[in-house]
């Protein structure tokens, strides 16, 4: 079993930046395929973007292009996922996930789950 604790979610304004941070405290993740979705209130959970377990290839629904950007530090054993210019409909609650594939994360085949943190973007 791998915990995945999610850190970075807030409250912002339209055009604004955060980073999310995804950790798995005392188990390392690096041989997963990590990705998050978000869940905004009424809406099914959706992926957004994955990162393969070597970090080389990365996967963005088309909605974030452009904007949004994954990375992980396998010596921190932690993925992040930059957001920039913000959007009100970028509102959801974002869940880290991983799996033994980005093509997996993308089917919702998810070995793990975090615990979710909110995002609010105000117009």
């Amino acid at each position: 079993q791998v915990r995945l604790d999610e850190s970075g979610g807030g409250m912002v304004q339209a055009g604004d930046s955060l980073r999310l941070s995804c950790a798995a405290p005392g188990r390392t993740f690096n041989s997963y395929a990590v990705g998050w979705f978000r869940q905004a209130p009424g809406k099914e959970r959706e992926f957004v973007v994955g990162i393969t377990w070597n970090g080389r290839s990365t996967y963005y629904v088309d909605s974030v292009k452009g904007r949004f950007s994954i990375s992980r530090d396998k010596a921190k054993n932690t993925v992040y996922l930059q957001m920039n210019s913000l959007k009100p409909e970028d509102t959801a609650v974002y869940f880290c996930a991983a799996a033994a594939g980005v093509g997996d994360l993308e089917q919702y085949k998810v070995d793990f789950w975090g615990q979710g943190t909110q995002v609010t973007v105000s117009s």
